[in-house]
């Protein structure tokens, strides 16, 4: 049987004095802090010493709270004027309605009102129901549109001055597809405040 044999171990001179070569051997260890007499902030070589100290990156600001239902309903009904102004002078114009511009509408009050009010339930049905009157008023602006180009009379005068005939007008000419574009808005509506939440 072999026994372990004990790893090389450097030579200690007798009477355990340090060996020659070494200049701090003969230095007794140093104690306490060597900082101890620098003001804080300022260590010696430093080149920003006279700046106040030491510099540090700036703190970014706060995000803000999310989660704010009252908030995000109100820029909810907010971006659903202007887009139901917006798809009912399209639809005006070329006289047809156009499905993605339903989703489109949709899309834009969902997405608003979750990036303002946050990713909660409520947002996002809130802007459902919402962008159902969006595209209804949409319509609306576009029959206004129309009629006001075909009269010859202004567009106010159409909308304010008549809006129960226009209404009257809007029930009586809608089909199946002027039900399917109201449709399409809580659809657009659920996927902008998915995508911003």
């Amino acid at each position: 049987m072999t026994q372990p044999v004990p790893p090389n171990q450097p030579p200690q001179p007798p009477g355990g004095q340090p060996v020659s070569g070494n200049p701090y051997a003969d230095r007794p260890a140093p104690t306490g802090n060597p900082f101890a007499g620098q003001q804080p902030g300022t260590p010696s070589g430093n080149p920003f010493a006279g700046q106040g100290g030491i510099p540090y990156a700036p703190v970014p600001p706060q995000a803000p709270a999310r989660g704010n239902a009252g908030l995000g309903l109100l820029v909810a009904l907010g971006a659903a004027v202007v887009a139901a102004v917006l798809y009912g002078v399209i639809a005006g114009s070329i006289e047809r309605e156009v499905g993605y511009a339903a989703v489109g509408v949709g899309f834009l009050i969902g997405f608003a009102a979750s990036k303002v009010g946050g990713p909660l339930p409520v947002i996002g049905i809130g802007a459902a129901v919402v962008s159902v009157g969006a595209v209804l008023l949409g319509q609306l602006v576009g029959m206004a549109v129309i009629v006001a180009d075909r009269q010859g009379i202004g567009f106010s005068e159409v909308f304010f001055d008549h809006f129960g005939d226009l209404f009257s007008a809007w029930r009586t000419t809608s089909d199946f597809m002027t039900y399917v574009f109201l449709a399409l808005g809580p659809v657009g509506a659920f996927a902008g405040a998915r995508k911003a939440g």
